[in-house]
Parts: structure tokens; sequence; C-alpha cells
């Protein structure tokens, strides 16, 4: 007999963290990538101008830890490009000229998720990077939302998995080990996404237990989309 699953929690807004409203306390900078009209993935901008980056506060909390552990390694901070991408965003990301013209990010192991899937929708994963004490981006290997024709760690450059020269190796391992450093420390566990570099979220079995957010979820102050 098949046993019914429970029904999913919902995420209250008084648990989304606005990161904006931090980053004049902690060494980091949010450049929200996709209220951008010359963001490289999709090129068009994606959500409202004056969106702000939210995310859930558990994930919130690493995300703050592990700037500090960035200052104290290299003087630098962490530049957060996405976190909360609600349904109505992924919609709209499928249906950008760009996606439409490369069907293979569709096809397992999706490069893009389907709306309402993943850790984005429920604020739950973060796609962040390094920049020095001079201001300048670390050389990751490839730039943020680098997408692959091949995601095999062989031929996907922004896998974690792939060939880099060893700057590079050493680039990633500072931004590893500050987010996945305080993820131990406060005792949250986090997943950094093999694929992508530059993502972190909670485990599958955790944002699973949520349903996803739309933005006619969110108070009108916190949505993302026009």
């Amino acid at each position: 007999m098949n046993q019914a699953k429970s029904p999913l929690k919902s995420i209250l807004p008084q648990s989304l963290v606005c990161m904006d409203a931090h980053a004049s306390e902690y060494p980091l900078c949010v450049e929200l990538a996709y209220a951008r009209d010359d963001n490289l993935l999709f090129g068009q901008r994606i959500y409202r101008r004056d969106a702000q980056l939210w995310l859930h506060e558990h994930l919130a909390r690493v995300v703050l830890e592990a700037s500090k552990r960035v200052q104290n390694a290299i003087g630098g901070s962490l530049v957060l490009y996405d976190g909360l991408r609600v349904t109505d965003a992924q919609s709209a990301m499928l249906d950008t000229k760009r996606v439409r013209n490369n069907p293979q990010w569709l096809e397992e192991p999706r490069l893009l998720s389907p709306p309402g899937a993943g850790g984005h929708p429920r604020a739950m994963a973060v796609d962040v990077s390094v920049i020095d004490a001079d201001g300048r981006l670390l050389d990751m290997g490839t730039d943020f939302d680098f997408l692959s024709d091949d995601p095999s760690p062989d031929h996907n450059a922004a896998h974690r998995d792939f060939d880099h020269p060893q700057a590079i190796v050493g680039n990633r391992k500072i931004l590893d080990e500050a987010m996945i450093g305080a993820a131990d420390a406060l005792g949250i566990e986090i997943f950094a996404l093999p694929q992508e570099w530059w993502d972190y979220r909670l485990p599958q079995s955790v944002y699973e237990q949520y349903a996803p957010l739309s933005d006619a979820d969110l108070p009108e102050q916190m949505r993302l989309m026009d």
C-alpha cells in the first residue's frame, strides 16, 4: 500500500532575508544578474530593475559567515548574482530566444530547471563568486552562468571536476572553503552543485519539503517581476 506524501510546507516571507540590506555590514556585494538588460545568459532582463536578492534564512546565515571567511582569507568579499528565482522568472527564462535556440540545455542532465524545480524557487540556492581586495573577480575558469553544450565534466569548463590550471583550482578552493566551512561551522548542510562552480544550495532532501514560490506568494515590495 502506498503511503500518502506529506503536503509541502510553505515558505513564509518573513523567513526570507534581503541580502542587499547586509551589503554595508558584511564583505559582500549584490549584483542581481537577471535584473540587468545585458545579463550574459539570456541577453534580456528577467527581473524588474529594482529587484532585490532574497535567501532563505538558513542559507543567508551561511553566506554571511562565508563572506567573513573570504575577507579573513584574502581580504576580499563575496559577490552574489542570484538567490530566490520565482517560478514566474523560471518560466520567463525558458521562453527567451537564447534558450529556445539551445534546447540541449533542457535535456538531462538539465542545465536549466523547469518552473518549480530546484533550490532557487525556494530561495534555497545562491549563485556566488569572489572578488579580491582590489575589487577584481577571481578567475574561476568561466564566467558566472557559463553553459556548455556538453555538460559532462570533461567538456564543461564550469564543472567542478573540469581539469583547470592550478591557479583556477586554487581560486575555486577559496570559495569552496568559505561556503562549506561556514556551513559546517553553523551546522547547516549545503550542497555544491557539480556542474556549476558558483551554485551552492541546501540539500534536495531539504528544499523538496517546501512548495516553490511564485511572485504572487510575496508582498509587493519583495516581488521580482514587472
